[in-house]
């Protein structure tokens, strides 16, 4: 009973202790706004400023397979790094796309997209000051410079669209959609990069990140037909959040067919 009764006391002490220690306040005000832009500004920032490299820097007889493998690879690497802070959007339609399956509030959407351009903005010029004058040149900074007339223009506008799309539903399924959440995210969503490079090298690049676009378009100043490298894969985001929200999505995330 003596023995019983020292145990009963020091086990009454543990928690005494433990209730008096203060509650970790995890989700404060700047781990809920603003840590997760910073996040995605430097998310952004290196997954760029790496597949610029990877391009400025091709050798050509590698062809498509480097900047895919590098593509894809970062992507698998930042996103698993950096998700449980911002989620690891780095791309403007898969921010979209998840606003409209409601993974984010409103609120955070602006804010998200700006971040992602100013990280996109600063990768591609931590690449130009990476490579020889040359080489940059050469390659026009890792801006797409693929589309040379208007009847490819429309092919790649539709490649765009295409592959964000399949980009953006894999996202959805992986991340947002509870039935088919997987801790192997980063791997699916990177393999995923790479086969879309892999397939569509020629068409359009692709691009398949508006930011990704955008950096390397400023530090070049190489603006034609820029604007299919946003249309196509914000076109794409938005037909994928279609597809989940009226077909693919769990009972809580589609809009028809509930019962």
């Amino acid at each position: 009973m003596g023995a019983e009764k020292i145990e009963m006391e020091g086990a009454d002490s543990t928690l005494m202790e433990n209730v008096k220690k203060p509650i970790p306040k995890t989700h404060n005000k700047y781990e809920r706004l603003l840590q997760p832009c910073l996040a995605e500004i430097v998310g952004t920032m290196f997954f760029v400023f790496i597949s610029c490299v990877s391009v400025i820097e091709n050798v050509p007889a590698a062809g498509r397979l480097q900047p895919a493998l590098v593509h894809g690879l970062a992507v698998a690497v930042l996103v698993a790094v950096m998700n449980n802070i911002s989620g690891s959007h780095f791309n403007p339609p898969i921010t979209v796309a998840i606003y409209l399956c409601g993974g984010m509030e409103l609120i955070m959407v602006g804010p998200y997209l700006i971040s992602q351009l100013i990280g996109g903005v600063i990768g591609a010029g931590m690449a130009k000051l990476m490579t020889s004058p040359e080489h940059f040149n050469n390659a026009t900074g890792a801006a797409f410079d693929v589309l040379k007339s208007e009847r490819q223009m429309y092919r790649a506008l539709f490649g765009e669209v295409a592959m964000t799309c399949l980009l953006t539903m894999v996202v959805l399924m992986v991340a947002v959609n509870s039935r088919t959440k997987t801790p192997l995210a980063p791997f699916v969503v990177g393999c995923t990069v790479i086969i879309n490079i892999l397939a569509g090298g020629d068409i359009s690049g692709p691009c398949l990140n508006p930011a990704r676009a955008f950096g390397p378009a400023v530090v070049a100043n190489y603006w034609t037909y820029h604007w299919v490298y946003w249309a196509g894969p914000l076109g794409g985001g938005v037909v994928a959040a279609a597809l989940v929200r009226l077909i693919l999505g769990d009972n809580k995330l589609r809009v028809v067919m509930k019962s």
